[in-house]
């Protein structure tokens, strides 16, 4: 089995790579077009939240999509030799991307609990910590500083990079409109109330504009993965 997964390695790994990215973008389309029953007035709060639910359920393979793509695109890139961090970073790479999947996941289950409030949290400040780190060394390496390497046929890597860390911005602010959602209903369950349809209402709005940017951004993202144009 090792021997079979050392001989693919690179294979597997560009397989599981794409099976992330369906994942992505499959799933923020799924929690788009749930979107539309969600703030529907003309429905039943009971049928708008359990579109909320589905949203929640689809939203959560979406994240498990994004956050597997970063340690597989940086293992990649060490076989390709363009990030040069392997052998024990790369084991460490793993290993946190495990801790981030138990929370994140952990989070999902104990969605409306006050550990998943907290997790939910922590997984919020993973992505506040992460962005500008990726944003930092992605520009530093296409003006030449490293740490990837930025030769000719190279260059699309710290790019893409580039573009996965602008996206993550974008799906925060998708993040956050999801938890604005959770704390209108309760509100809305109370009885009718003009004002918090109304912030619901504009809220996914909002939302919509930002993820037809993200499906661009993702688009371009595997652009950059799989032509590798420069």
């Amino acid at each position: 089995m090792w021997d079979f997964f050392t001989t693919h390695e690179l294979s597997i790994l560009r397989w599981l790579h794409i099976v992330a990215m369906v994942y992505w973008l499959g799933g923020e389309w799924g929690v788009f077009q749930t979107s539309y029953k969600v703030v529907n007035p003309a429905l039943s709060l009971e049928e708008r939240s359990r579109h909320m639910e589905t949203a929640y359920r689809i939203d959560i393979m979406a994240r498990t999509g994004i956050i597997s793509l970063l340690p597989l695109g940086l293992h990649m890139g060490h076989i390709w030799g363009i990030q040069p961090l392997g052998g024990p970073w790369l084991v460490a790479m793993w290993i946190l991307w495990a801790v981030w999947m138990v929370i994140t996941w952990g989070a999902f289950a104990k969605r409306g609990t006050q550990i998943g409030m907290l997790l939910s949290h922590i997984e919020d400040w993973t992505r506040y910590i992460l962005i500008p780190v990726l944003i930092f060394v992605s520009i530093s390496s296409l003006l030449g500083h490293g740490p990837f390497a930025a030769g000719e046929g190279q260059r699309w890597y710290s790019a893409k990079i580039l573009t996965y860390g602008l996206l993550l911005i974008l799906g925060v602010v998708l993040r956050l409109v999801m938890h604005e959602w959770r704390a209108l209903f309760p509100i809305l369950a109370q009885g009718p109330n003009p004002e918090a349809e109304h912030k619901l209402k504009m809220s996914i709005r909002f939302a919509r504009g930002i993820a037809y940017l993200y499906w661009v951004g993702i688009l371009t993202t595997a652009f950059f993965g799989a032509v590798k144009p420069f």
